[in-house]
């Protein structure tokens, strides 16, 4: 039962995560530990989420400590592992890296069946203070919360029901805060010269646009059944490209980047906010990745149709990351902020909109992505 609920996770084999190394920075540090590892207990492995100090994702499990761990109620704590008869003989004990402590955590299903720990480990015999152990506690709950929401998210994935629910979630819950924010800068404008206000009207304009977007995020997530795809008409792609480039001029600037639009004529066949969303996330992705030179979107006709391609030169991907490139909670860089969805989103919106997406990225080299979508 405990090897079904952890395989139903979903989570063994994945890639590293922000959300998760940011857990072991913390138990580390706080528990003043020079290794600190998210762990999970396959059927005959110990495979590591994230962990600091020891350099490898997985280990055989006749030599861990955490298989003992998952046979307690909650925390296990070993103050000197050559004083115990259980660990003296054990090879991480007696040879490279030489543990002398270790303290666990328990991850446990909502049924309480444990699937792994947060341990800390040290090479030199030690306890915990109490406030050690409430925060490493602490950070095993948080742990697996993140677990929770990676599944629940994956079920989003495969099913409409759920991919409608966060949609109206975003279309509905998050206009509010928006449009107090919105309201707050306005007023405040109202106190200042034209010339101090400038600043403040673009924040007004970009607000507005993503109050334009949750707007049609709520529409779409009110349409019933699978077949149903949003209404396109006939737009000037370039209206929709310049918004684009408006939002995430700003942040390209703050990270000394070029971020330009060729310019079009083209009219297209799409939905505009939908495609605005879509075109968003990739521009805000490339930004995101790209440490020096450029951002490009351009637009080309192909036969009826036309392609909208963003390239960059970040940092790019190989051949098995780009794989796996527009999946929930991926991140070309596990220390970016953010969950990773928002490739998960463009995928999602392509796909409802019939636009083929594809990717071409070569580490250390740049990623191009390219949208077709029909020519008017």
């Amino acid at each position: 039962m405990r090897l079904d609920a952890l395989h139903a996770y979903g989570i063994l084999d994945t890639p590293r995560e922000a959300a998760f190394d940011d857990i072991t920075r913390l138990a580390a540090f706080v528990c003043e530990a020079p290794i600190a590892v998210v762990n999970l207990i396959d059927r005959d492995r110990q495979w590591f989420k994230s962990e600091i100090g020891l350099g490898v994702r997985e280990t055989p499990l006749d030599t861990s400590i955490c298989a003992h761990a998952i046979l307690q109620q909650d925390l296990f704590v070993v103050p000197d592992t050559l004083q115990d008869s259980r660990f003296r003989n054990n090879p991480l004990v007696t040879g490279d890296p030489h543990l002398r402590f270790y303290a666990g955590a328990l991850l446990k299903t909502p049924d309480g069946l444990p699937l792994g720990t947060v341990c800390v480990l040290d090479t030199q015999p030690r306890l915990l203070r109490p406030e050690q152990t409430e925060a490493l506690q602490a950070l095993a709950r948080q742990t697996m919360a993140q677990i929770e929401l990676r599944r629940l998210l994956a079920q989003a994935q495969e099913s409409n029901h759920y991919r409608r629910r966060l949609m109206a979630i975003a279309g509905h819950d998050l206009k509010t805060p928006v449009r107090t924010a919105s309201y707050a800068i306005r007023k405040v404008q109202r106190s200042l010269s034209a010339e101090q206000a400038a600043p403040l009207t673009a924040a007004t304009e970009a607000l507005a646009t993503i109050d334009r977007e949750f707007t049609q995020l709520a529409a779409m997530a009110s349409i019933e059944g699978v077949s149903a795809t949003p209404d396109l008409i006939v737009f000037d792609l370039a209206d929709v490209l310049g918004a684009v480039v408006a939002n995430w001029q700003q942040p390209a600037l703050a990270k000394g980047l070029r971020l330009r639009s060729v310019s079009t004529r083209l009219r297209v066949r799409s939905h505009p906010a939908l495609l605005a969303t879509l075109l968003g996330n990739l521009v805000g992705n490339a930004v995101k990745y790209t440490e020096c030179g450029s951002v490009l979107i351009g637009c080309r006709r192909r036969g009826a149709n036309v392609v909208v391609e963003i390239v960059d030169t970040g940092l790019g991907m190989d051949n098995a990351n780009s794989d796996a490139l527009f999946g929930a909670f991926h991140q070309a860089n596990p220390r970016s902020e953010g969950l990773g969805l928002g490739l998960w989103i463009v995928r999602g919106t392509a796909e409802s909109l019939g636009h083929p997406l594809h990717v071409r990225s070569k580490l250390g080299h740049g990623s191009r992505f390219s949208v077709e979508l029909p020519r008017a």
